[in-house]
């Protein structure tokens, strides 16, 4: 079970991400829209599991590949932000969110 400081950390990450993503990679997309759907932060605040969105991406594995490769500047510049609120940047470890495509072959399933 999450204790309340996880939540708000993981929130905080959540939201200067997606503004990092918004404001400083959006070049490097090309029109791709990624955002953050959840964050889940170990207890010792350590790491984060990050899980992306990535619309319309007709291959999100590349994508995630490109900001796999950014790793480091991203977290650098989320460092930047939240240096005030944290005393630790977590190691950040990005996972794609399938739950929407799951979502939709349910529901293609049920229709049949």
């Amino acid at each position: 079970m999450k204790s309340t400081r996880q939540n708000k950390i993981s929130r905080l990450i959540q939201k200067e991400l997606s503004e990092i993503f918004q404001q400083n990679y959006q070049h490097i997309f090309n029109k791709i829209m990624v955002s953050i759907t959840s964050v889940r932060i170990s207890i010792d605040f350590s790491h984060a599991k990050i899980f992306l969105s990535i619309f319309p991406a007709k291959e999100p594995e590349k994508v995630l590949e490109l900001i796999n490769y950014n790793k480091s500047n991203i977290r650098m510049d989320l460092g930047k932000r939240v240096r005030y609120q944290l005393r630790l940047v977590p190691d950040l470890h990005f996972f794609l969110d399938d739950s929407a495509e799951y979502s939709n072959k349910i529901e293609q399933l049920l229709k049949k």
